[in-house]
């Protein structure tokens, strides 16, 4: 959407990570000339450090966990591995870690991926299938960090995940967020160019009820992709959306939100419905198998998380302005938690980065020949040491990228919007 694309830029702009969040096709290019083991797995695509995070399971239990797989597809396993050690030394660079600091953290991310693809060539199937981090898990590994001497203070669980407030983050919290009573009943707030309801973007009311009418036979199109024969969707029904932008790499392509209510009032439920257009690993790794890029996330995200939300679907859909569309749909918030990476200190993003490469491995296991890759990667340090050459060069490479797109901006050549 050509109106977005400047506040995507402008995004990208505030910092060489902020560029990289936003730079998964670039660095897809460059990967795919690097050497690899020639061993696929489902790849997360865009594995960078601020992708993972915490998130109810379907049992209602915080699980920690990759989180976006807009960009997944199958591929070298090496790529994903490569994007998520780059991201802890630009995070590095870009909190003022010293250089043996940030080497530390990112070796800490690679051995755990190492040791995990080496345990789990000890297990059996299903022990693989299965294994997961539940937040007992999680805040035992959090609690062991060591005193980071220069604060003069333990770093302590609510400076890496603040996992009491992402048990806030859920359907009744974002509806009181992002809506607000009117004549007409509730309905999203108007916050452009962030968030535009449905009547902002389509003027005449016969569009908008055909629009709706259009929307209601999306959703029950989509429903036949869930998987339980009766199912929780069934007990709502759709009051409102919106165009809500999300992210940085995902500023430009559409994302709407629905407003649906079950029982009563105090019973919402938002659904977000995020475009999906083809992998940016697909130039380098092959088509997907599936026609429906929609289907190529969902079916990517059940296949790499240890659980997912039961929301979780996908649609094709012709669009307000005429045009068809993939889509995948999920609930907006389900207890959602991330790193705080602005505050985080050296030794919260060690036992974060363990956090990440240990989640990693358990991902690629699921899909991939989990003991063939662990014998590649071997007992000792090399492949460790290795992967930090070269995040420390792409994190170089990086900001050099960065410049050239701080260098466009001011001659023109490309629009870019600060501060959204």
């Amino acid at each position: 959407m050509p109106e977005l694309v400047p506040i995507r830029y402008g995004r990208m702009l505030v910092s060489p990570f902020t560029f990289f969040r936003g730079a998964a096709a670039i660095m897809a290019h460059d990967l795919a000339a690097t050497p690899d083991s020639a061993i696929t797995v489902q790849c997360c695509g865009d594995a960078h450090l601020s992708n993972f995070g915490v998130f109810g399971s379907p049992e209602r239990r915080l699980i920690f966990d990759i989180n976006d797989f807009d960009e997944t597809l199958p591929g070298p396993w090496e790529w994903d591995v490569k994007r998520l050690a780059a991201s802890f030394e630009i995070a590095g660079r870009d909190r003022g870690y010293a250089a043996e600091d940030r080497r530390r953290v990112v070796l800490a991310a690679v051995r755990e991926y190492r040791k995990g693809m080496r345990s789990a060539s000890h297990r059996g199937t299903l022990d693989v299938w299965y294994s997961h981090m539940d937040m007992d898990q999680m805040l035992d590994w959090i609690r062991t960090e060591h005193t980071d001497e220069r604060a003069g203070r333990s770093a302590g669980p609510g400076s890496v995940l603040d996992v009491a407030k992402a048990r806030t983050r859920d359907s009744v919290r974002a509806v009181k967020k992002l809506t607000e009573r009117t004549d007409s009943g509730i309905r999203f707030v108007r916050d452009p160019p962030l968030i535009v309801p449905l009547e902002d973007l389509v003027l005449s009311d016969e569009a908008r009820r055909q629009t709706e009418r259009s929307l209601r036979k999306l959703i029950k199109k989509y429903r036949k992709t869930l998987a339980d024969e009766h199912h929780p969707l069934e007990e709502f029904r759709y009051v409102h959306m919106a165009r809500k932008v999300v992210g940085v790499g995902s500023v430009g392509t559409r994302a709407w939100i629905f407003l649906m209510m079950g029982v009563d009032q105090d019973d919402p439920l938002i659904l977000q419905a995020k475009e999906a257009q083809p992998s940016v690993l697909e130039r380098f790794a092959g088509r997907s198998a599936y026609d429906h890029h929609g289907q190529r996330v969902v079916v990517g995200q059940r296949l790499m998380q240890t659980a997912s939300d039961i929301f979780l679907g996908w649609q094709r859909v012709r669009d307000i302005d005429g045009g068809t569309r993939d889509y995948y749909i999920r609930q907006l918030h389900d207890w959602k938690g991330s790193a705080h990476v602005d505050t985080l200190r050296v030794p919260g993003a060690v036992t974060y980065a363990r956090m990440c490469g240990a989640t990693l491995a358990r991902a690629h296991a699921r899909s991939g020949d989990w003991i063939a890759i662990a014998s590649y990667l071997g007992k000792g340090p090399v492949f460790d040491e290795a992967i930090a050459d070269f995040s420390a060069a792409y994190a170089d490479q990086n900001e050099r990228d960065y410049e050239r797109l701080v260098r466009a901006v001011a001659a023109g050549r490309v629009a870019a919007e600060s501060g959204l």
